[in-house]
């Protein structure tokens, strides 16, 4: 079982709007065979707070013209982690101390990695 073509629709959205952004280090990673919830995980961070909130900002807003609603938002107030789970897909955003702390790229390792062509 691979990512749903919508899902992959609504990743390329949401990395494009945090690079947008000037997100740093954005991937994103298909974890549709170990998770069965969503299909896949957008990872983006940034050097502060408001950054963070910037980058949430447009990648909501950028979902919302697609369309997609979020279930669930975490973490906007603190500014460090931003979770956004718009069922097929979950967004993170994180501070850059969080992103090397968490380092949740090295727990999803095992899973394929989607390319972005961002612009």
């Amino acid at each position: 079982m691979t990512a749903t073509d919508h899902a992959l629709e609504l990743v390329a959205v949401a990395a494009q709007a945090a690079h947008d952004k000037k997100a740093d280090q954005v991937l994103a990673f298909d974890v549709s065979e170990q998770i069965a919830i969503t299909d896949a995980f957008v990872l983006a961070s940034a050097n502060n707070e408001r950054a963070v909130g910037a980058i949430v900002d447009e990648v909501e807003d950028k979902l919302r013209e697609a369309g997609a609603k979020p279930i669930r938002r975490e973490g906007h107030k603190e500014g460090r982690w931003v979770l956004l789970d718009y069922g097929e897909i979950v967004v993170h955003v994180q501070h850059e101390e969080e992103r090397m702390f968490y380092a949740l790229e090295r727990l999803w390792s095992d899973c394929p990695v989607i390319p972005l062509a961002l612009t």
